[in-house]
């Protein structure tokens, strides 16, 4: 199912999509990388993840893994690993193909390429076009790039499973451009944390056989379907919506439409959701904080109750903060000045009026006044 043509058909297109340069820019850096049959990308690999094997000269073996469709290319790939593993040399396989399965359906997954070892080991190498400067990188990239690569080690690990002699790395190769140039330089990422991570939430996904299992009869995801039609077939598998959502699922505007109606806490992410404990709507919170629903001895009802109080509080008193502050403007106007030659009235700013100019200054009214309007 093409959920991006599914995403279109319910009238919520998804936006998704670099921009053309964004792909010019990576395709280029890419092939750079790997040009001269990958010297330059061995060479950064050895320098960091070499260990005791000789440096690759110019006779790494570059399998050709062209094969026809995922099935095949995969079959193609994993042929390829084993011969490369059995010869005891280096080899670098270009945007191999691996299979992984995920709720009981096989996802193919191309990773930039794949390198093995003399030794039997495999390390996936991960190419960005996000730069490195002065060693270090955008933190949230590297851990998006760590967590796809996780995949990639996860998928190899099934492969390495049923080949003598092979053994997956847990720490990938990470190239990206040097500074503010197009030359390329690498750090090493450690996955193991990501790795494990991901093979947990795999074992707990619900089997799509499951999932349809529980579909009501005749249910349909055809695009050409009545918009209606379809939107019941979507609404009947529930969702999980969060605004991380938005950054990777093509249905993720369509769910959000839908949590939005609905008054779900979800639509304002994972973290306030947990907070809120058993309120799952915007209107179940809003009425707990004023005390019309929810048990007072529950904590969240309890600190949200709490929260409102201290709003209304500071509301009050910014309120009267602004009603002073209007008071004593008004205060110190048009009677602030008079005597003879002294300043102020009992009302205004003054004073006694003095003689020859030398009045007093702050009668009681006038401190008071501004006192009270700015404390």
């Amino acid at each position: 199912m093409d959920k991006g043509v599914l995403a279109t058909a319910l009238g919520s297109p998804a936006p998704f999509g670099q921009s053309q340069f964004a792909f010019m820019r990576g395709n280029a850096f890419e092939a750079k990388v790997k040009a001269d049959g990958g010297a330059e990308l061995l060479r950064l690999l050895y320098e960091r993840l070499g260990g005791g094997a000789p440096e690759p000269a110019g006779d790494a073996a570059a399998p050709d893994l062209s094969a026809a469709g995922p099935e095949g290319r995969a079959a193609r790939t994993a042929l390829a690993l084993r011969e490369a593993t059995a010869s005891g040399g280096w080899a670098l396989l270009d945007h191999p193909m691996l299979a992984l399965e995920v709720a009981g359906s096989p996802a193919y997954l191309e990773p930039d390429a794949v390198v093995v070892h003399p030794d039997g080991r495999w390390t996936v190498v991960e190419i960005k076009s996000f730069p490195m400067i002065d060693a270090s990188a955008d933190a949230s990239k590297v851990g998006a790039a760590a967590r796809q690569a996780a995949v990639y080690v996860l998928a190899l690990e099934r492969v390495a499973a049923v080949t003598e002699g092979a053994e997956v790395g847990h720490q990938v190769l990470l190239v990206c451009p040097k500074d503010f140039s197009n030359l390329p330089t690498a750090s090493v990422v450690d996955v193991r944390k990501q790795r494990a991570v991901t093979r947990r939430q795999l074992t707990r996904l619900t089997r799509i056989e499951d999932i349809a299992a529980e579909l009501p009869e005749g249910t349909t995801f055809d695009p050409a379907c009545a918009p209606d039609e379809l939107d019941a077939a979507v609404a009947a598998v529930p969702p999980a919506y969060a605004p991380e959502c938005l950054a990777a699922c093509e249905l993720a505007f369509h769910c959000r439409a839908k949590s939005r109606a609905e008054g779900a806490v979800e639509a304002l992410g994972r973290s306030v959701r947990g907070e809120l404990g058993g309120l799952t709507t915007v209107a179940g919170v809003l009425a707990a904080a004023a005390g019309k629903e929810g048990d007072p001895a529950d904590p969240t009802v309890a600190a949200l109750r709490r929260a409102a109080a201290l709003r209304a509080e500071a509301l009050e008193s910014a309120a009267a903060l602004r009603a002073g502050g209007i008071g004593d403007h008004a205060g110190s106007g048009d009677d602030g000045t008079g005597g003879a030659g002294g300043t102020g009235s009992a009302a205004g700013t003054g004073g006694t009026a003095g003689a020859d100019g030398a009045g007093g200054t702050g009668s009681a009214a006038g401190t008071a006044g501004a006192s009270e309007g700015w404390s």
